[in-house]
């Protein structure tokens, strides 16, 4: 088998497996967390304060365009679908018209917010090392279906538009509007990812690694109790939104 078959091969694997790469960190994020802990005691509490507040934003930043990318896409396409490919058409404006894979550029950028906040580079180096070897693989095996499906059209459009870095002036403006409703819907499983990811981070290098109470942890970080229930509250009602009403359904999303 050719090694560029053999990647693709590897790709729907991965492809469908995605969901579960994280655990393959648990390793490295517990020996991080250690070296963490004493980072933060070097530069102290208020220095690392405003950077884990950086990270997030950071975070966040990401979640806002996987949100101005979805927002004007049809239905059919850019999805949160692990089972298999899936593209009734073939998307080349708005974010697409600049690059390829905006979507995973995005998660790169919230993955890279949660790193960054756990402060260890050698961390950021591997995560994103195997981000990119996997998310080579994954798009190999995109291309493959997309060129398959669309042939020439999709040709021309690899030929001119960047895989992952943005090209500003390919701008072209997306044919549709943009649907708050449809991003409502579709992204808020990030945003409760997001807020799980930063909670999580945060008690298990302060309660495990540095030994601090819990009833003290609540009283001097109380921002990210206070803004994790606030996460879980606005998914869990977009939720509901989502399964048992129509409010946040659009014709052609």
């Amino acid at each position: 088998m050719k090694l560029h078959e053999l990647m693709i091969r590897h790709g729907h694997s991965m492809f469908r497996w995605r969901s579960y790469i994280p655990l393959l960190f648990i390793g490295p994020l517990l020996l991080a967390f250690r070296e963490s802990a004493h980072i933060e005691s070097l530069v102290g509490d208020s220095a690392e304060d405003v950077w884990v507040l950086f990270c997030f934003i950071l975070s966040l930043s990401g979640l806002a365009l996987r949100a101005f990318t979805v927002g004007f896409v049809p239905a059919g396409t850019s999805g949160r679908n692990a089972k298999e490919q899936r593209a009734e058409v073939l998307n080349t404006t708005g974010m697409y018209s600049i690059v390829r894979n905006p979507l995973y550029l995005a998660n790169f950028i919230i993955i890279l917010g949660v790193l960054l906040s756990i402060k260890v580079w050698w961390l950021v180096a591997l995560a994103s090392l195997v981000f990119f070897v996997y998310m080579e693989r994954i798009i190999l095996t995109e291309e493959s279906f997309l060129l398959g499906k669309f042939g020439k059209t999709y040709a021309d459009w690899c030929e001119k538009t960047p895989v992952i870095l943005p090209n500003f002036k390919l701008w072209k403006p997306s044919t549709m509007a943009f649907s708050m409703k449809t991003v409502l819907r579709r992204e808020y499983p990030g945003l409760l990812g997001i807020g799980t990811a930063f909670f999580v981070t945060e008690m298990i290098q302060d309660l495990v690694y540095e030994g601090e109470a819990f009833r003290e942890w609540i009283a001097e970080d109380y921002i990210w109790p206070i803004t994790y229930a606030i996460i879980i509250a606005t998914c869990l009602s977009l939720r509901h939104l989502k399964k048992n009403t129509d409010l946040l359904k659009v014709e052609g999303r």
